[in-house]
Protein backbone atom coordinates (compact mmCIF):
# COMPACT_ATOMS: atom_id res chain seq x y z
CA UNK A 1 0.00 0.00 0.00
CA UNK A 2 1.21 3.35 -0.94
CA UNK A 3 0.08 6.11 0.78
CA UNK A 4 1.47 8.92 -1.56
CA UNK A 5 -0.72 7.09 -4.30
CA UNK A 6 -3.74 7.04 -2.20
CA UNK A 7 -3.82 10.57 -1.01
CA UNK A 8 -3.29 11.25 -5.27
CA UNK A 9 -6.13 9.69 -6.17
CA UNK A 10 -8.15 11.15 -3.59
CA UNK A 11 -7.13 14.56 -4.11
CA UNK A 12 -8.74 14.24 -7.82
CA UNK A 13 -11.29 11.48 -7.08
CA UNK A 14 -12.98 13.92 -4.18
CA UNK A 15 -14.81 16.91 -5.89
CA UNK A 16 -15.44 13.71 -8.80
CA UNK A 17 -17.71 11.92 -6.23
CA UNK A 18 -19.38 15.31 -4.69
CA UNK A 19 -20.00 15.99 -8.62
CA UNK A 20 -21.39 12.55 -9.44
CA UNK A 21 -23.14 12.68 -6.08
CA UNK A 22 -25.42 16.10 -7.39
CA UNK A 23 -25.90 14.35 -10.75
CA UNK A 24 -27.20 11.08 -8.82
CA UNK A 25 -29.32 12.86 -6.63
CA UNK A 26 -30.76 14.94 -9.39
CA UNK A 27 -32.21 11.34 -10.50
CA UNK A 28 -32.59 10.14 -6.96
CA UNK A 29 -34.71 13.14 -5.75
CA UNK A 30 -37.27 12.51 -9.38
CA UNK A 31 -37.96 9.00 -7.65
CA UNK A 32 -37.97 9.81 -4.46
CA UNK A 33 -40.59 12.82 -5.45
CA UNK A 34 -42.40 9.95 -7.95
CA UNK A 35 -42.33 7.68 -5.11
CA UNK A 36 -44.01 10.13 -3.09
CA UNK A 37 -46.80 10.74 -6.28
CA UNK A 38 -47.41 7.02 -6.96
CA UNK A 39 -45.57 3.56 -6.77
CA UNK A 40 -46.68 2.92 -10.60
CA UNK A 41 -44.81 6.56 -11.28
CA UNK A 42 -41.58 5.32 -9.89
CA UNK A 43 -41.79 1.65 -11.36
CA UNK A 44 -42.69 3.78 -14.83
CA UNK A 45 -39.62 5.88 -14.27
CA UNK A 46 -37.08 2.99 -13.67
CA UNK A 47 -38.00 1.49 -17.09
CA UNK A 48 -37.70 4.51 -18.79
CA UNK A 49 -34.37 5.69 -17.51
CA UNK A 50 -33.13 2.12 -18.48
CA UNK A 51 -34.03 2.91 -22.28
CA UNK A 52 -33.44 6.58 -22.17
CA UNK A 53 -29.63 5.57 -20.63
CA UNK A 54 -28.82 3.36 -23.85
CA UNK A 55 -28.44 5.97 -26.35
CA UNK A 56 -27.71 9.05 -23.94
CA UNK A 57 -24.86 6.78 -22.73
CA UNK A 58 -23.57 6.66 -25.78
CA UNK A 59 -23.64 9.94 -26.77
CA UNK A 60 -22.11 11.09 -23.22
CA UNK A 61 -19.65 9.04 -22.90
CA UNK A 62 -18.57 9.41 -25.92
CA UNK A 63 -18.28 13.14 -25.33
CA UNK A 64 -16.39 12.42 -21.94
CA UNK A 65 -13.88 10.87 -23.28
CA UNK A 66 -12.14 13.70 -23.80
CA UNK A 67 -11.19 13.33 -20.60
CA UNK A 68 -8.38 10.79 -21.83
CA UNK A 69 -7.06 12.95 -24.81
CA UNK A 70 -6.69 16.06 -22.03
CA UNK A 71 -4.79 13.73 -19.91
CA UNK A 72 -2.71 12.56 -22.01
CA UNK A 73 -1.95 15.66 -24.10
CA UNK A 74 -1.27 17.19 -20.88
CA UNK A 75 0.78 14.64 -19.44
CA UNK A 76 2.68 14.40 -22.59
CA UNK A 77 3.12 18.73 -22.19
CA UNK A 78 1.38 19.25 -25.78
CA UNK A 79 -1.24 21.34 -24.22
CA UNK A 80 -1.64 23.46 -27.15
CA UNK A 81 -3.47 20.88 -28.76
CA UNK A 82 -6.09 20.20 -26.28
CA UNK A 83 -8.18 23.29 -27.25
CA UNK A 84 -8.48 21.58 -31.10
CA UNK A 85 -9.50 18.18 -29.75
CA UNK A 86 -12.16 19.89 -27.12
CA UNK A 87 -13.85 21.40 -29.98
CA UNK A 88 -14.12 18.12 -31.99
CA UNK A 89 -15.79 16.59 -28.66
CA UNK A 90 -17.97 19.37 -29.07
CA UNK A 91 -19.04 18.95 -32.49
CA UNK A 92 -20.07 15.26 -31.22
CA UNK A 93 -22.11 16.47 -28.72
CA UNK A 94 -24.30 18.88 -30.57
CA UNK A 95 -24.72 16.86 -33.08
CA UNK A 96 -25.53 13.69 -30.98
CA UNK A 97 -27.95 15.75 -28.88
CA UNK A 98 -30.03 17.01 -32.08
CA UNK A 99 -30.30 13.44 -33.40
CA UNK A 100 -31.44 12.57 -29.79
CA UNK A 101 -34.65 14.32 -30.56
CA UNK A 102 -35.97 12.07 -32.93
CA UNK A 103 -36.40 9.12 -30.93
CA UNK A 104 -39.38 11.12 -29.38
CA UNK A 105 -41.81 10.20 -32.68
CA UNK A 106 -41.04 6.51 -31.88
CA UNK A 107 -41.85 6.43 -27.68
CA UNK A 108 -45.45 5.87 -28.38
CA UNK A 109 -44.97 2.43 -30.04
CA UNK A 110 -41.32 1.47 -28.37
CA UNK A 111 -43.23 1.56 -24.67
CA UNK A 112 -46.65 -0.30 -26.17
CA UNK A 113 -44.51 -2.70 -27.68
CA UNK A 114 -42.46 -3.13 -24.19
CA UNK A 115 -45.81 -4.51 -22.74
CA UNK A 116 -46.67 -2.83 -19.79
CA UNK A 117 -50.20 -2.43 -18.05
CA UNK A 118 -51.57 0.60 -20.32
CA UNK A 119 -51.75 2.92 -16.71
CA UNK A 120 -47.81 2.15 -16.81
CA UNK A 121 -47.24 2.83 -20.85
CA UNK A 122 -49.21 6.42 -20.56
CA UNK A 123 -46.97 7.53 -17.44
CA UNK A 124 -43.31 5.88 -19.31
CA UNK A 125 -44.06 7.80 -22.93
CA UNK A 126 -44.45 11.10 -21.07
CA UNK A 127 -41.32 10.98 -19.16
CA UNK A 128 -39.40 9.55 -21.55
CA UNK A 129 -40.42 12.84 -24.15
CA UNK A 130 -39.89 15.18 -21.52
CA UNK A 131 -36.55 14.06 -20.24
CA UNK A 132 -35.46 13.81 -24.36
CA UNK A 133 -34.78 17.60 -23.88
CA UNK A 134 -31.49 17.18 -21.58
CA UNK A 135 -29.28 15.09 -24.16
CA UNK A 136 -27.37 18.10 -25.75
CA UNK A 137 -27.15 19.67 -22.19
CA UNK A 138 -26.04 16.35 -20.61
CA UNK A 139 -23.03 15.61 -23.30
CA UNK A 140 -22.18 19.56 -23.34
CA UNK A 141 -21.65 19.14 -19.49
CA UNK A 142 -19.67 16.04 -20.21
CA UNK A 143 -17.07 17.49 -22.53
CA UNK A 144 -16.91 20.61 -20.45
CA UNK A 145 -16.29 18.28 -16.67
CA UNK A 146 -14.19 16.12 -19.31
CA UNK A 147 -11.89 18.87 -19.84
CA UNK A 148 -11.12 19.92 -16.08
CA UNK A 149 -11.50 15.84 -15.35
CA UNK A 150 -8.63 15.63 -17.68
CA UNK A 151 -6.46 17.96 -16.45
CA UNK A 152 -6.94 16.85 -12.67
CA UNK A 153 -8.64 20.21 -11.98
CA UNK A 154 -11.66 18.42 -10.90
CA UNK A 155 -13.26 20.89 -8.43
CA UNK A 156 -14.86 22.79 -11.29
CA UNK A 157 -16.63 19.91 -11.77
CA UNK A 158 -18.41 20.27 -8.59
CA UNK A 159 -19.78 23.62 -9.37
CA UNK A 160 -20.99 22.70 -12.68
CA UNK A 161 -22.96 19.66 -11.32
CA UNK A 162 -24.47 21.82 -8.35
CA UNK A 163 -25.94 24.08 -10.71
CA UNK A 164 -28.02 21.14 -12.22
CA UNK A 165 -28.64 19.76 -8.86
CA UNK A 166 -30.02 23.04 -7.58
CA UNK A 167 -32.21 23.68 -10.17
CA UNK A 168 -33.67 20.28 -10.33
CA UNK A 169 -34.51 20.22 -6.63
CA UNK A 170 -36.93 23.56 -7.19
CA UNK A 171 -38.01 21.99 -10.55
CA UNK A 172 -39.15 18.97 -9.48
CA UNK A 173 -40.83 20.00 -6.36
CA UNK A 174 -42.82 23.06 -8.93
CA UNK A 175 -43.33 20.73 -11.78
CA UNK A 176 -44.36 17.59 -10.15
CA UNK A 177 -46.49 18.27 -7.23
CA UNK A 178 -47.89 21.53 -9.11
CA UNK A 179 -46.19 24.06 -6.67
CA UNK A 180 -46.42 27.81 -6.66
CA UNK A 181 -49.28 28.08 -9.55
CA UNK A 182 -47.14 25.90 -11.74
CA UNK A 183 -49.12 23.16 -13.59
CA UNK A 184 -48.84 19.21 -11.78
CA UNK A 185 -47.29 17.31 -14.38
CA UNK A 186 -46.63 14.28 -12.60
CA UNK A 187 -43.91 12.35 -14.18
CA UNK A 188 -43.38 14.63 -16.94
CA UNK A 189 -42.75 17.66 -14.82
CA UNK A 190 -39.87 15.21 -13.78
CA UNK A 191 -38.60 14.97 -16.69
CA UNK A 192 -38.79 18.71 -18.02
CA UNK A 193 -37.17 19.57 -14.35
CA UNK A 194 -34.51 17.27 -15.09
CA UNK A 195 -34.01 18.82 -18.82
CA UNK A 196 -34.20 22.22 -18.12
CA UNK A 197 -31.85 22.03 -14.65
CA UNK A 198 -29.23 19.96 -17.22
CA UNK A 199 -29.15 22.86 -19.34
CA UNK A 200 -28.48 25.12 -16.94
CA UNK A 201 -25.84 23.32 -15.83
CA UNK A 202 -24.51 23.06 -19.45
CA UNK A 203 -24.36 26.49 -19.84
CA UNK A 204 -22.35 27.45 -17.05
CA UNK A 205 -20.17 24.44 -17.26
CA UNK A 206 -19.45 25.87 -21.35
CA UNK A 207 -18.90 29.19 -19.46
CA UNK A 208 -16.06 27.95 -17.61
CA UNK A 209 -14.45 26.25 -20.62
CA UNK A 210 -14.37 29.12 -22.50
CA UNK A 211 -12.31 31.40 -20.26
CA UNK A 212 -10.30 33.92 -20.76
CA UNK A 213 -7.53 31.70 -18.61
CA UNK A 214 -8.14 28.72 -20.62
CA UNK A 215 -7.86 30.41 -23.99
CA UNK A 216 -4.27 31.37 -22.64
CA UNK A 217 -3.02 27.98 -21.85
CA UNK A 218 -4.98 25.90 -24.33
CA UNK A 219 -6.29 28.17 -27.13
CA UNK A 220 -9.81 26.74 -26.36
CA UNK A 221 -12.36 29.52 -28.35
CA UNK A 222 -9.46 29.92 -30.96
CA UNK A 223 -9.50 26.73 -31.95
CA UNK A 224 -12.18 26.43 -32.92
CA UNK A 225 -12.34 23.82 -36.67
CA UNK A 226 -13.34 20.80 -37.62
CA UNK A 227 -10.28 18.77 -38.18
CA UNK A 228 -11.39 15.48 -39.47
CA UNK A 229 -8.26 13.71 -38.68
CA UNK A 230 -8.70 14.31 -34.76
CA UNK A 231 -12.17 13.91 -35.09
CA UNK A 232 -11.83 10.15 -36.49
CA UNK A 233 -8.84 9.92 -33.90
CA UNK A 234 -11.68 10.60 -31.13
CA UNK A 235 -14.50 9.06 -32.40
CA UNK A 236 -12.23 5.86 -32.80
CA UNK A 237 -11.74 5.63 -28.74
CA UNK A 238 -14.43 7.28 -28.33
CA UNK A 239 -17.04 5.75 -29.64
CA UNK A 240 -16.03 2.21 -27.73
CA UNK A 241 -16.01 3.98 -24.76
CA UNK A 242 -19.38 4.84 -25.43
CA UNK A 243 -20.43 1.41 -26.69
CA UNK A 244 -19.33 -0.26 -23.05
CA UNK A 245 -21.76 2.29 -21.03
CA UNK A 246 -24.92 1.92 -24.49
CA UNK A 247 -24.28 -2.17 -24.36
CA UNK A 248 -24.58 -2.70 -20.55
CA UNK A 249 -27.44 -0.47 -20.16
CA UNK A 250 -29.01 -2.05 -23.20
CA UNK A 251 -28.76 -5.12 -21.59
CA UNK A 252 -30.07 -4.15 -18.03
CA UNK A 253 -32.97 -1.91 -19.48
CA UNK A 254 -34.30 -5.49 -21.11
CA UNK A 255 -33.43 -7.14 -17.61
CA UNK A 256 -35.82 -4.44 -16.03
CA UNK A 257 -38.39 -4.95 -18.97
CA UNK A 258 -38.17 -8.66 -18.06
CA UNK A 259 -38.62 -7.64 -14.69
CA UNK A 260 -42.30 -6.21 -15.26
CA UNK A 261 -43.15 -9.07 -16.76
CA UNK A 262 -42.67 -11.65 -14.02
CA UNK A 263 -45.51 -13.79 -13.45
CA UNK A 264 -45.69 -13.15 -9.88
CA UNK A 265 -46.57 -9.38 -9.39
CA UNK A 266 -44.68 -7.77 -12.03
CA UNK A 267 -45.38 -3.82 -11.29
CA UNK A 268 -44.30 -5.29 -7.59
CA UNK A 269 -40.87 -6.75 -8.92
CA UNK A 270 -40.34 -3.52 -11.42
CA UNK A 271 -41.13 -0.97 -8.49
CA UNK A 272 -38.50 -3.27 -6.42
CA UNK A 273 -35.93 -3.07 -8.76
CA UNK A 274 -36.44 0.13 -9.81
CA UNK A 275 -35.54 1.17 -5.76
CA UNK A 276 -32.68 -1.46 -5.91
CA UNK A 277 -31.38 0.06 -8.88
CA UNK A 278 -31.81 3.71 -7.71
CA UNK A 279 -30.05 2.60 -4.16
CA UNK A 280 -27.41 0.85 -6.38
CA UNK A 281 -26.88 3.67 -8.54
CA UNK A 282 -26.34 6.03 -5.91
CA UNK A 283 -23.74 3.85 -3.38
CA UNK A 284 -21.11 3.55 -6.40
CA UNK A 285 -20.95 7.27 -6.79
CA UNK A 286 -17.40 7.53 -4.77
CA UNK A 287 -16.09 4.06 -6.64
CA UNK A 288 -16.81 6.17 -9.78
CA UNK A 289 -15.06 9.24 -8.71
CA UNK A 290 -12.14 6.79 -8.04
CA UNK A 291 -12.13 5.37 -11.38
CA UNK A 292 -12.41 8.59 -13.21
CA UNK A 293 -9.23 9.95 -11.33
CA UNK A 294 -7.88 6.52 -11.86
CA UNK A 295 -8.65 7.18 -15.89
CA UNK A 296 -6.78 10.23 -15.46
CA UNK A 297 -3.56 9.44 -13.75
CA UNK A 298 -3.25 6.30 -16.03
CA UNK A 299 -3.66 9.01 -19.10
CA UNK A 300 -1.28 11.47 -17.50
CA UNK A 301 1.47 8.50 -16.65
CA UNK A 302 0.71 7.11 -19.94
CA UNK A 303 1.62 10.51 -21.42
CA UNK A 304 4.74 10.71 -19.37
CA UNK A 305 5.47 7.49 -20.88
CA UNK A 306 5.76 5.95 -17.03
CA UNK A 307 3.25 2.79 -17.57
CA UNK A 308 4.16 1.12 -13.80
CA UNK A 309 3.18 4.17 -12.46
CA UNK A 310 0.03 3.95 -14.38
CA UNK A 311 -0.71 0.28 -12.97
CA UNK A 312 0.43 1.38 -9.49
CA UNK A 313 -2.72 3.95 -9.60
CA UNK A 314 -5.27 1.96 -10.44
CA UNK A 315 -4.35 -0.58 -7.94
CA UNK A 316 -4.57 1.78 -5.23
CA UNK A 317 -8.14 3.03 -6.85
CA UNK A 318 -8.99 -0.80 -6.62
CA UNK A 319 -8.39 -1.03 -2.83
CA UNK A 320 -9.59 2.50 -1.87
CA UNK A 321 -13.03 1.45 -3.80
CA UNK A 322 -13.33 -1.71 -2.45
CA UNK A 323 -12.71 -0.24 1.51
CA UNK A 324 -15.70 1.96 1.14
CA UNK A 325 -17.82 -0.65 -0.77
CA UNK A 326 -17.74 -3.03 1.63
CA UNK A 327 -19.09 -0.81 4.45
CA UNK A 328 -22.27 0.50 2.28
CA UNK A 329 -22.48 -3.04 1.29
CA UNK A 330 -23.03 -4.12 4.82
CA UNK A 331 -25.82 -1.40 5.51
CA UNK A 332 -27.67 -2.48 3.02
CA UNK A 333 -27.94 -6.49 4.58
CA UNK A 334 -28.10 -4.97 8.16
CA UNK A 335 -30.53 -1.91 7.43
CA UNK A 336 -32.77 -2.36 4.68
CA UNK A 337 -35.67 -0.77 6.22
CA UNK A 338 -33.45 2.67 5.97
CA UNK A 339 -33.40 2.71 2.47
CA UNK A 340 -37.04 1.13 1.83
CA UNK A 341 -38.49 4.22 3.86
CA UNK A 342 -37.06 6.31 1.37
CA UNK A 343 -39.64 5.48 -1.04
CA UNK A 344 -42.71 4.73 1.06
CA UNK A 345 -46.28 5.02 -0.18
CA UNK A 346 -49.72 3.60 1.06
CA UNK A 347 -51.78 4.99 -1.93
CA UNK A 348 -51.77 1.39 -3.30
CA UNK A 349 -51.48 -0.57 0.55
CA UNK A 350 -51.08 -4.12 -0.96
CA UNK A 351 -48.31 -2.99 -3.92
CA UNK A 352 -46.50 -1.59 -1.35
CA UNK A 353 -46.63 -4.51 0.83
CA UNK A 354 -45.17 -6.61 -1.93
CA UNK A 355 -42.88 -3.87 -3.09
CA UNK A 356 -41.93 -4.15 1.05
CA UNK A 357 -40.97 -7.56 0.79
CA UNK A 358 -38.96 -8.06 -2.10
CA UNK A 359 -36.62 -5.19 -1.74
CA UNK A 360 -34.74 -6.29 0.77
CA UNK A 361 -33.62 -9.58 -0.40
CA UNK A 362 -32.84 -7.33 -3.76
CA UNK A 363 -30.79 -5.36 -1.63
CA UNK A 364 -28.43 -8.75 -0.26
CA UNK A 365 -27.53 -8.94 -3.87
CA UNK A 366 -26.73 -5.67 -4.73
CA UNK A 367 -24.30 -5.67 -1.85
CA UNK A 368 -22.42 -8.47 -3.82
CA UNK A 369 -23.05 -6.68 -6.90
CA UNK A 370 -21.43 -3.35 -6.25
CA UNK A 371 -18.63 -4.96 -4.32
CA UNK A 372 -17.39 -6.87 -7.44
CA UNK A 373 -18.21 -3.54 -9.46
CA UNK A 374 -16.14 -1.34 -7.34
CA UNK A 375 -13.35 -3.48 -8.89
CA UNK A 376 -14.76 -3.53 -12.79
CA UNK A 377 -15.23 0.62 -12.45
CA UNK A 378 -11.49 1.00 -11.45
CA UNK A 379 -10.57 -1.62 -14.18
CA UNK A 380 -12.34 -0.55 -17.21
CA UNK A 381 -11.81 2.86 -16.89
CA UNK A 382 -7.75 2.26 -16.34
CA UNK A 383 -7.79 0.66 -19.28
CA UNK A 384 -9.87 3.27 -20.92
CA UNK A 385 -7.44 6.23 -19.85
CA UNK A 386 -4.47 3.90 -21.82
CA UNK A 387 -6.81 3.78 -24.58
CA UNK A 388 -8.18 -0.07 -24.61
CA UNK A 389 -11.52 1.03 -24.91
CA UNK A 390 -12.68 -1.72 -27.88
CA UNK A 391 -12.01 -5.01 -25.42
CA UNK A 392 -14.04 -2.97 -22.77
CA UNK A 393 -16.95 -2.48 -25.14
CA UNK A 394 -16.29 -6.33 -26.57
CA UNK A 395 -16.91 -7.51 -23.28
CA UNK A 396 -20.57 -5.15 -22.67
CA UNK A 397 -21.27 -6.67 -25.53
CA UNK A 398 -20.57 -10.35 -25.26
CA UNK A 399 -21.47 -10.94 -21.49
CA UNK A 400 -24.45 -9.88 -20.52
CA UNK A 401 -26.51 -11.39 -22.50
CA UNK A 402 -26.05 -15.54 -21.93
CA UNK A 403 -24.99 -14.84 -18.21
CA UNK A 404 -27.76 -12.14 -16.96
CA UNK A 405 -30.44 -11.16 -19.44
CA UNK A 406 -30.99 -14.78 -20.54
CA UNK A 407 -31.16 -16.65 -17.67
CA UNK A 408 -33.64 -13.45 -16.10
CA UNK A 409 -36.21 -14.36 -18.91
CA UNK A 410 -35.97 -18.39 -18.12
CA UNK A 411 -36.45 -17.59 -14.51
CA UNK A 412 -39.36 -15.26 -14.89
CA UNK A 413 -42.17 -17.38 -14.15
CA UNK A 414 -40.39 -19.25 -11.48
CA UNK A 415 -41.36 -18.54 -8.12
CA UNK A 416 -39.44 -15.79 -6.90
CA UNK A 417 -38.44 -15.08 -10.17
CA UNK A 418 -37.43 -11.81 -9.69
CA UNK A 419 -34.85 -12.80 -6.72
CA UNK A 420 -33.63 -15.67 -9.09
CA UNK A 421 -33.00 -13.05 -12.00
CA UNK A 422 -30.99 -10.50 -9.57
CA UNK A 423 -28.97 -13.19 -8.74
CA UNK A 424 -27.96 -13.88 -12.45
CA UNK A 425 -27.13 -10.13 -12.37
CA UNK A 426 -24.51 -10.57 -9.41
CA UNK A 427 -22.99 -13.85 -11.27
CA UNK A 428 -23.02 -11.85 -14.25
CA UNK A 429 -20.60 -8.97 -11.88
CA UNK A 430 -18.93 -11.75 -10.90
CA UNK A 431 -17.34 -12.71 -14.71
CA UNK A 432 -17.36 -9.12 -16.02
CA UNK A 433 -14.85 -7.93 -13.24
CA UNK A 434 -13.02 -11.19 -13.26
CA UNK A 435 -12.26 -10.81 -17.60
CA UNK A 436 -11.04 -7.52 -17.21
CA UNK A 437 -8.38 -8.09 -14.55
CA UNK A 438 -7.10 -10.46 -16.50
CA UNK A 439 -6.73 -7.88 -19.39
CA UNK A 440 -4.93 -5.48 -17.06
CA UNK A 441 -2.40 -8.05 -15.73
CA UNK A 442 -1.75 -9.13 -18.92
CA UNK A 443 -0.78 -5.58 -19.44
CA UNK A 444 -0.65 -4.55 -23.24
CA UNK A 445 -2.57 -1.30 -22.19
CA UNK A 446 0.58 -0.48 -21.28
CA UNK A 447 1.90 0.27 -25.07
CA UNK A 448 -1.18 2.13 -26.31
CA UNK A 449 -2.09 5.97 -26.53
CA UNK A 450 -4.55 7.89 -27.74
CA UNK A 451 -2.51 10.75 -29.20
CA UNK A 452 -0.44 10.86 -32.45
Amino acid sequence: MNKAHWKKIIEIAWPLIIANSFWNLQLTIDRVYLGNYSTEALGAVMTVMGVFWVPMALLQQTSSYITTFVAQYNGADQKEKIGEAIWQALFVAIVGGLLFLGLMFLSDWFFNWVGHSVPIQKLEVEYFDAIAYSALPTALVAVASGFYTGLGKTKAVIGINFVGLFLNVILDYLLIFGKLGFPSLGVAGAGYATSIATLGAGLYGLFLLFSAKNEIQYKIKSSLRLNFELLKQFLKFGLPSGMQWALEGLAFTVFLIIMGRVSQGGDAALASSSIAVTIMMLSVLPSLGVAQAVMTLVGQHLGEKKPELAERMTIAGVQISLMYMSIAAMTFVLIPQFYLSWFANNENPNLWAEVSDITPKLLKIIAIFTLLDSVYLNISFALKGAGDTRFVSLIALIVPWPIMVLPAYLVKDWNNGVIWAWGFAAVYSVFTSGILFLRFKQGRWKMMSVIQ
